[in-house]
């Protein structure tokens, strides 16, 4: 079961961040506390939705920011195509694909596919993560309303939502599940470091496969750490390797 954690709504809060703090906690019904616990929790501040932990209190909160000056000088300059990424998923004149992100995580991946042109559909079933990709198409949309409506959330397991799937035909299908991280690097970053203690790794990453290649008409992608197994055991048609990870393609041609 998803691990649920408090949203906090402090007596000073602004009353527009307490306002969009109460919406959320209702949506996905987090406790609301007042308080600061040496916890996991989620906060509003300036109208942004993120997550805290409480006993980093110099480390800034975890945010879906889609609109970053890094994703959109990336997205002016035309970087998205040169993403490995973009190569993986095999987008040559295709950019109009529907591409569903089964494990969108901070929803990085997912938006620079959305950049070259692709609708994402991203499946999570973290409350607190899917709050956090919520929030973060809420935003995009003020700025820009033309990205946001090609990112659709699906929030569930991800296994049961490809196979009962019933939003349109898939071209691809991306997936990216937690590895353990065994190295203490800057992010095992951030990021990583507080995502693992909310979410751990994906110990059923296997069963993301097979409902995948059912699902996608054209191809699965895997992202996987150069140093881990292919998931459930079964090889792919190719992989592209980067100097960190690889992307193992299956090819499924249903078209």
């Amino acid at each position: 079961m998803p691990k649920l954690i408090p949203l906090r709504i402090a007596s000073d809060s602004a009353p527009n961040d307490a306002l969009l703090g109460r919406q959320i906690s209702e949506h996905w019904s987090f406790p609301i506390i007042d308080d600061s616990p040496q916890t996991l929790y989620l906060e509003v501040v300036d109208g942004t939705l993120g997550l805290v932990d409480g006993e980093e209190k110099k480390v800034n909160p975890v945010v879906v920011d889609f609109a970053s000056p890094a994703s959109m000088y990336r997205k002016a300059h035309g970087g998205g195509k040169k993403e490995a990424i973009v190569k993986a998923i095999g987008l040559k004149g295709a950019e109009h694909w529907h591409v569903v992100d089964a494990t969108p995580g901070l929803g990085r991946d997912a938006f620079v596919l959305v950049s070259v042109g692709c609708h994402v559909s991203m499946i999570e079933r973290s409350p607190v993560v899917a709050a956090l990709l919520e929030d973060g198409i809420r935003r995009l949309a003020i700025e820009y309303p033309e990205l946001a409506e090609r990112m659709t959330l699906h929030h569930g397991n991800s296994a049961e939502v490809m196979q009962y799937w019933k939003d349109g035909d898939v071209d691809a299908i991306y997936l990216d599940p937690m590895f353990p991280h065994r190295k203490k690097s800057a992010l095992v970053k951030k990021e990583m470091r507080i995502f693992q203690h909310l979410l751990g790794h994906d110990p059923d990453a296997d069963a993301l496969l097979a409902p995948a290649l059912s699902l996608a008409n054209a191809r699965v992608v895997v992202k996987r750490p150069n140093s881990a197994s292919v998931l459930a055991e079964i090889n792919p048609t190719m992989a592209i390797e980067s100097k960190k990870h690889r992307f193992d393609v299956y090819l499924c041609n249903k078209n």
